[in-house]
This record gives structure tokens, C-alpha cells and sequence, in this order.
């Protein structure tokens, strides 16, 4: 683990995740657990209430202090920041200056000072970069209204004399499209001088302000066409070329969309269009599975996205800012939410948590209710976010779900997502191991074999609220060979080893002799 940490920390000082891959066969991300913040809810420096780019650096040793012989920060190694440019709205999504940073959130050079101990700490940096549209109020707009045809920008949005459907508002006597709201005119693809101007505003981002990738907003939106508003063919093919763009300016930089469709749809984008995309499916599955117990949840869109992407390339999570917090959809149960904490973090793919779920953060829709400031002790109504009063009130059960309660718990669920994300970070076969789901007969246990040529782990989980003793495990087929070794990496109890079969696998495998309720195990098998 110290050596792997060591590696990455050379790839950072010599100039971020971004300037080289890592040695093997999938990219630097496959080493990654990212962490989305939203810089408004994250951590206030100044008092005045809202969240910003210093207080996230003052919070950068939670999340990796960057020295592998401490176990008290979190330990993911990448951060997604919502976005960070000048908007009308608190969420930000609607752009009025990309090459700007919100003032609300500080200056380009905190911005930068926050990249650069980001690095120092080996954690990668990619932002929100909101493509499909801008605010109304962004300049180019503006001129689009005040001019009409003679300005350079009319072109850069979408216009017609009369509605067509659905997403078209009208001002002056003509109508734009903005598919997402009247104040999110979408821009026009199909004019280069767009394309060229995005193009600007992503390599600026990459070169000057030094980030190692994007998340792209409403990926699946960009290029309506012949009445197909969403994953056009003329979407896929910009973002190819976006793509290259990006590569081509800071080469191994990192894109992930926003997709939010059927595995079946998202996987077309991914390896050309974008370097991952988010696993939506398999995102409800964990959460069901957690909440409901049946493995049957994980089984089917695990299965679709191994056999969908290329090797790990699809980014897993639980829950996302566009959605109820996980811990609110587990009701709050703590064990479920270990669970769900494990099933994500064992599981291949490049792993996204959001910002508070490490604490058990609840929130429920609508949308400023699961974007509340992050819980840094019980206090209200500050909560350690602020000095001063929080541009938004707490959700409820901040009491228990904060940092100060769980930080010196060794049985909280901060401390079990400090352990899993240890655990990720020290076995290979967890970050970039081939996957093979393992039969149970009983509904209740989730397994998967994760492996590489040099190591094979078994995760067993108990989904349920019971001891699970009358359960075994199927495999056809494996790599396994011989009589391997056995030994418990992760949990506790006596492990046994399994009988190989001829095809490198196993029948009727109970590894352990009980499976405690919602318990959670990785076990060794040696090759």
C-alpha cells in the first residue's frame, strides 16, 4: 500500500494523475475513488455562509492528508467539483462566464492554490463543465437578444419563428430552444464557432487552471435532431471529438458524462465519446439491494455493465446531487447503509461518492434539500460548516450524522468507509481486477469474485438483517487452480478454502461458517 501511494504521489509532483498513465492495463481513474463536492455546501472560510474554495483546502487532510501511515482521513484520491463559474443560480448549472470562477467561492488563484494541495496530496481534480446550455444571462446570450440576427452570437443558440414541441420560449417575437428551463437556453452545435469556443474554454481549464478532467453536464442532450432530442448520433459524434480534443491538449486527462439512461444506451458512449460514464442502473441496484436484501437487485445490472463497457470503464456510485441521499432511502438504518458502502466499494468500475454519504447525510427532494451544508458536528445551525448562518438550514438527523459523532467511533459508518476505502487502495484486484459474479442459494448473500493474474478476492455479503448460516456458493467457471490458500482480509470469522473444480471454479463453497446480519467480508483465495 505505502509503495502504490508512493507511485501516485511521483505521478502528482511530476505534474497530476493527468500526465501519465499508470503502468497495466486500464488508465490512472481505475486507481481513483472520487468524492463530489458541492463547494456551496462543503466548508465556509469566511463566515459569511456559504461554502467556498478555501474551505474545501482547509478540509483537504479529511479527505486525504496525503501521508499513507494515517488512517484518520477518508482516503479518496479524486474530487469532482460542481460547478465553480459565475452564475444567477445557487446550483450553478447555469453558466454566465466560463473562464470565471463564482465569486461567491473565491478568486482563480484560490482556485489554483486549491488544484496544486489537491496534487500535493495525490487526489486528482476534475470540475463540472456545463456544455448543453448557458444562463440566459451569460453575455453571449445577451447580445443574441439585444441584436437578434446581426450579433455574432445569435448563431450560438437555437432559434425559430414558432414552437416546435416541447423546450422552446419565446422573446422578441422568435423562439429559442432550452430544453431544461426558459433561463437554460441550449447552444448550437451545429455552428463550429461554438464547438470552437467550448474547445477554448476546456483546454483553459486543462492548461491554466491545471484540472485533470471533466465531468460534462447533460452529455446526452447536446444535438437535437430529426426530432430526437436525447443520445443522438451527432451528440456521440461530437463528444468523440470533443474528446480527442481534450486528450490532445493534456494527454490521459479524464471525461465522464452524465448519462442518465439505460446501461444499454450509456455504453455506447464510452470508450470514444467519453472515458466513463456514470452507472445509473447498477447505482439503483446497490441502493435497493441495501434497502431490500435481495442480491437479484445487483446480479442484473452488475451483468449488463460488465458486458457493456470496456473493462472498468463505467463509474459506480450510490447516490448523486440530482437524487434522494442514499441514507435517506435506507430510512436512516446505519447497517444498511455499511452494506451499500461495501457493495459500491468493492465493486469494479472507478467508485463516486457524494459529498456527507460517508456520515449517513440524509435528504429528500426537492433538490436544495439534498444539497445541504455538510455535517461537521452536531451544533446547529452551523453545524461546523459556518460561523455564521448557513445559506441553507440542515437536514434532519444531523445530530448522529456528522463528523465529530463518528470521527472516534471505530464502529461508525465514517470509520467503515475510512476501512473500505483502505482496503480498496491496498488490493489491486479491488481497483482493477477482472469480475465474476458468484451463484448463492439464498437470496439474501451478494458474491463476486474480483481477480487478477496475481491475485483472486471473494467478496460475500450478507444483505440481510439476519445470520445467514444455510447458504452456499457457486462458481462454474474461474481462474482459480490447485488448493488455494485462504485468508480474511476484510471481517471476521474462520475462513475455509473452497475445492477447485476442473474449470477453475467452485460448488457448494460455504466460506465461512456464519454470516453476521449485514456483514460484509473479502477473502484471499491464493493463485
Amino acid at each position: 500500500m505505502r509503495t502504490l501511494l508512493a507511485i501516485l504521489a511521483l505521478l502528482v509532483t511530476l505534474g497530476g494523475p493527468a500526465a501519465a498513465q499508470r503502468a497495466g492495463d486500464l488508465p490512472w481513474w481505475n486507481d481513483r475513488v472520487f468524492y463530489e463536492i458541492f463547494v456551496r455546501s462543503f466548508y465556509d472560510s469566511d463566515g459569511d455562509g456559504v461554502g467556498d474554495l478555501r474551505g474545501i483546502i482547509e478540509k483537504l487532510d479529511y479527505l486525504n492528508d496525503g501521508d499513507p501511515s494515517t488512517a484518520t482521513d477518508l482516503g479518496v484520491t479524486g474530487i469532482w467539483l460542481m460547478p465553480v463559474n459565475p452564475s444567477p443560480s445557487y446550483h450553478g448549472y447555469d453558466v454566465t462566464d466560463y473562464y470565471g470562477v463564482n465569486p461567491e467561492y473565491g478568486t482563480a488563484d484560490d482556485f489554483r492554490e486549491l488544484v496544486a494541495e489537491a496534487h500535493r496530496r495525490g487526489i486528482a481534480v476534475i470540475v463540472d463543465l456545463v456544455i448543453n446550455h448557458t444562463s440566459s444571462q451569460h453575455p453571449w446570450f445577451q447580445s443574441a437578444l439585444a441584436d437578434g440576427p446581426a450579433s455574432p452570437y445569435y448563431d450560438y443558440y437555437v432559434w425559430a419563428d414558432a414552437p416546435a414541441g416541447g423546450g422552446w420560449h419565446e422573446r422578441n417575437g422568435r423562439y429559442y430552444y432550452g430544453y431544461f428551463w426558459s433561463e437554460m437556453p441550449d447552444l448550437n452545435y451545429n455552428n463550429p464557432d461554438v464547438t470552437a469556443a467550448m474547445y477554448d474554454i476546456a483546454a483553459f481549464w486543462l492548461t491554466e487552471m491545471g484540472v485533470d478532467g471533466f465531468r460534462l453536464d447533460a452529455a446526452k442532450y447536446l444535438i437535437e435532431t430529426r426530432g430526437k432530442i436525447e443520445n443522438s448520433d451527432e451528440t456521440l459524434a461530437w463528444l468523440a471529438a470533443f474528446n480527442a480534443h481534450v486528450h490532445a491538449v493534456k494527454p490521459g486527462a479524464l471525461t465522464v458524462g452524465e448519462v442518465w439512461a439505460p446501461t444499454s444506451v450509456v455504453a455506447r458512449y464510452v470508450p470514444d465519446s467519453l472515458d466513463l460514464a456514470f452507472e445509473f442502473n447498477l447505482a439503483e441496484g446497490f441502493v435497493a439491494a441495501a434497502g431490500g436484501g435481495s442480491a437479484v437487485q445487483i446480479k442484473v445490472p452488475l451483468g449488463r455493465a460488465l458486458r457493456s463497457y470496456p473493462p472498468g470503464q463505467f463509474a459506480p456510485f450510490l447516490t448523486n446531487h440530482d437524487q434522494n441521499r442514499a441514507a435517506s432511502v435506507l430510512r436512516g438504518d446505519v447497517d444498511k447503509a455499511k452494506v451499500a458502502a461495501a457493495l459500491l466499494l468493492t465493486a469494479p468500475g472507478v467508485p463516486f461518492l457524494y459529498y456527507g454519504e460517508e456520515v449517513g447525510m440524509q435528504g429528500m427532494k426537492p433538490d436544495p434539500r439534498i444539497r445541504t451544508p455538510m455535517p461537521w458536528t452536531g451544533s446547529a445551525p452551523g453545524l461546523g460548516f459556518t460561523a455564521g448562518a448557513p445559506w441553507a438550514e440542515p437536514y434532519a438527523g444531523y445530530e448522529t450524522a456528522n463528523v465529530a459523532a463518528q470521527d472516534g467511533d471505530p464502529d461508525s459508518l465514517l470509520n467503515h468507509y475510512r476501512a473500505l476505502l483502505r482496503l480498496r487502495s491496498a488490493q489491486p484486484a479491488l481497483r482493477r481486477g477482472d469480475t465474476l459474479y458468484v451463484e448463492a442459494d439464498v437470496r439474501s448473500v451478494y458474491s463476486v469474485l474480483r481477480f487478477t493474474d496475481d491475485e483472486a478476492l471473494l467478496v460475500v455479503v450478507n444483505l440481510s438483517g439476519a445470520p445467514v448460516t444455510d447458504y452456499t456458493l457457486k462458481l462454474e467457471n474461474g481462474p482459480l487452480a490447485g488448493a488455494p490458500a485462504v485468508s480474511l482480509v476484510w471481517g471476521a470469522g474462520e475462513v475455509i478454502a473452497p475445492t477447485v473444480n476442473a474449470a477453475g471454479g467452485f460448488d457448494a463453497y460455504r466460506p465461512l461458517a456464519a454470516l453476521v446480519p449485514h456483514g460484509s467480508y473479502v477473502v484471499r483465495l491464493a493463485r
